[in-house]
């Protein structure tokens, strides 16, 4: 348990709850995206996970969910405790600055002085505590007027994350780890991923940012001044009878981009964002490879089994078997594999090439097999 003693009063968690998960297909699909599902073998979905994290920050009042109107029920199901003014349904996906941006100024216009921190809807997180403290410490960095990004001390020189290039130590009060951002990096190389976890002055990107919620929108108007304009606009009527109609007119005229691009790294250039290191363990589970590791304990030697009902026999093999069906699945000697069995797909690759398997949605996109996707 957390050493928390209360929710913070004026801080709200907002968890954005959208995208397919496209490398995790055929399991992660449209209308069963990942934050829906148990990867974890914790007997909860990642948003249920996700958001027995955040009530204890916030209180379970205080904690707002962006995401599509195909996945309303979802949600609700798995989050009875969400309020009904607390759900934000998406028409479209529009990436992370309108969802974040939309959040931002709902609750500012209900709370001027209010605190957001986002947190996605599908990572997972073991150290509750670690996870707590580095939370802690942001929210005594946003309350200073700073945008603050909690970075993953890295374990190994991934290539699918984006590195945060750490600075000097910034004198916040009530956060003693919290350190300048020189920059932003984009998804390295191997050789140059090793050299950044080797010079111990880089944190991954874990997309987790704590802000004001004036102080956000600010620095989003100056990337994107008209994305702000139409973000305002649809605050100013959300908790209104006139939302359904602005929402359909201007939603779908909003620019799709990440925050990253919007706010983090423009924050970072004019000094006014702050990186919290966090030690804590930390997945975004992006690819089979990654839930493989997330089972075994990054033992190569073993062979992870997810599914309900699944049946395997295997002998002398390595990888994750994920099955949604009653059908016997059998592995001889075969090593890092991934075999993934649903009722109208079956996707087989190795964890090495877990990444690519986006590009197997791509190429169903492009064909037309939407019935799949």
């Amino acid at each position: 348990m957390s050493q928390l003693q209360a929710p913070f009063d004026n801080f709200y968690s907002v968890i954005p709850a959208g995208g397919i998960g496209s490398r995790l297909w055929p399991l992660s699909r449209a209308d069963a995206p990942k934050f829906l599902h148990d990867l974890t073998g914790s007997g909860q979905t990642l948003l249920r996970d996700t958001w027995d994290r955040l009530a204890p920050l916030s209180g379970p009042d205080r904690i707002m969910v962006v995401t599509g109107r195909a996945h309303r029920a979802a949600v609700e199901k798995q989050l009875p405790e969400l309020s009904d003014p607390n759900v934000v349904l998406e028409s479209e996906p529009k990436d992370s600055s309108a969802a974040i941006g939309l959040a931002a100024a709902i609750l500012l216009k209900r709370d001027p002085n209010v605190v957001i921190g986002s947190f996605a809807a599908d990572h997972v997180i073991r150290d509750i505590r670690g996870f707590h403290r580095s939370v802690r410490e942001s929210i005594a960095v946003a309350n200073a007027g700073y945008i603050a990004a909690i970075g993953i001390t890295p374990s190994e020189p991934a290539i699918g994350f984006g590195y945060i290039h750490c600075g000097g130590a910034i004198e916040v009060e009530g956060a003693p780890s919290a350190v300048s951002v020189n920059s932003f990096v984009e998804k390295p190389d191997f050789e140059t991923a090793q050299s950044y976890v080797a010079s111990g002055g880089y944190l991954w990107n874990g997309g987790m940012f704590i802000s004001r919620a004036d102080v956000l929108l600010e620095q989003l108007g100056k990337a994107e001044p008209e994305l702000l304009a139409g973000l305002t606009e649809l605050a100013e009527v959300w908790d209104t009878p006139e939302r359904g109609a602005v929402v359909d007119r201007v939603w779908p005229h909003l620019a799709k981009i990440a925050i990253d691009y919007t706010v983090a790294e423009p924050a970072a250039a004019e000094g006014r964002l702050v990186v919290v290191p966090g030690d804590f363990d930390w997945d975004d589970v992006g690819d089979f490879a990654s839930i493989a590791k997330l089972h075994s304990g990054g033992r190569k030697s073993d062979l992870a089994i997810l599914g309900e009902n699944a049946r395997v026999l295997a002998d002398k093999s390595t990888g994750v078997v994920i099955s949604q069906t009653d059908r016997l699945i059998s592995l001889i000697g075969v090593n890092d594999i991934v075999v993934v069995d649903t009722p109208d797909a079956l996707l087989v690759t190795t964890t090495a090439n877990a990444q690519r398997v986006k590009s197997v949605v791509d190429a169903l996109k492009i064909s037309g097999r939407n019935d799949v996707l």
